[in-house]
């Protein structure tokens, strides 16, 4: 199975909220990483057939997805970052009411409920009430809904925003689980959220695709810009004007700090093994203060 994405582009009036995107996907987990107004959503929004190219095209397995129409749908998990939820329905309610909308016959039904129930570790919650869930509960029983298709293509967005570590890391343990037979791609500007799991990172700003690669290559190209500072502590404000900071650790003395630089800051300064979150901070400092 391949899904390529051929040069798609969005446009709204005068701005380009996605400019000039190429890739090819295989089965696995793929991230879209950048900072919020990146253009991530807009272009997953495209993939997932929500909203249509200002120009370019998205093909699975050689044919133009406006081709396939309903059979791409078919196949077609989506999971957008806001969704509505009917907190009155218990999850089993809710689901059963999703796979009436995505022509499921009643014996399909019974059976794929109860997959997707397991699949997210809801089963023990199945009669309980979607009002009574927590965060993490309310984004697992998303991802039930998207599979209840037994979909080959499925698309996250944002899925881990506003949870707990322990639900991140469930999250993140699932979406990897489920990708052996599929392709799923996600977006975030949480790092931690796929430094273990993604296959390959696209990383995203102002609508461009500034990089793609691997995990690996990520930080191979990352070799010889990340360095550890034992300063003191009136030089901390002049280091951070200067540099890009990534860490602050009081010592008992001293204050070591992670430098990201192209250079080595201070002749004193040792270098270290680079990170995903360096990588991202990197690209998108002044963000990644917020969003790491």
């Amino acid at each position: 199975m391949e899904l390529v994405i051929d040069k798609v582009e969005k446009k709204y009036k005068d701005t380009w909220a996605v400019e000039s995107f190429s890739a090819e996907l295989t089965e696995g987990v793929y991230a879209l990483l950048g900072p919020n107004g990146s253009g991530k959503t807009t272009l997953m929004r495209m993939i997932a057939d929500v909203l249509k190219p200002t120009s370019g095209r998205i093909l699975l397995n050689g044919t133009d997805i406006s081709l396939l129409d309903e059979k791409y749908r078919d196949v077609l998990g989506y999971l957008p970052q806001e969704f509505g939820l009917y907190t009155h329905f218990t999850a089993e309610r809710f689901l059963n009411y999703f796979a009436s909308l995505k022509g499921l016959d009643n014996q399909q039904t019974k059976e794929k409920v109860s997959e997707v129930l397991k699949l997210v570790h809801l089963e023990d919650s199945r009669k309980k009430k979607i009002k009574t869930f927590s965060g993490g509960m309310k984004r697992r029983l998303g991802i039930a809904q998207a599979m209840l298709n037994d979909p080959l293509i499925l698309v996250v967005d944002e899925p881990t925003a506003g949870l707990d570590p322990k639900e991140r890391i469930r999250f993140r343990n699932l979406l990897s689980d489920i990708s052996d037979e599929r392709i799923v791609l996600l977006s975030t500007h949480i790092v931690s959220d796929i430094e273990s799991i993604a296959k390959e990172v696209f990383i995203m700003e102002k609508g461009k695709l500034k990089e793609k690669s691997n995990l690996d290559r990520l930080l191979v190209g990352m070799e010889g810009k990340v360095w550890k500072v034992l300063i003191d502590q009136d030089e901390l404000d002049n280091v951070q004007r200067l540099y890009k900071v990534g860490n602050i650790q009081r010592k008992e003395h001293k204050i070591e700090v992670r430098v990201i630089s192209d250079q080595q800051p201070y002749p004193y300064a040792e270098e270290i093994p680079p990170t995903l979150e360096d990588v991202y901070l990197y690209h998108f400092y002044e963000e990644g203060l917020e969003d790491v």
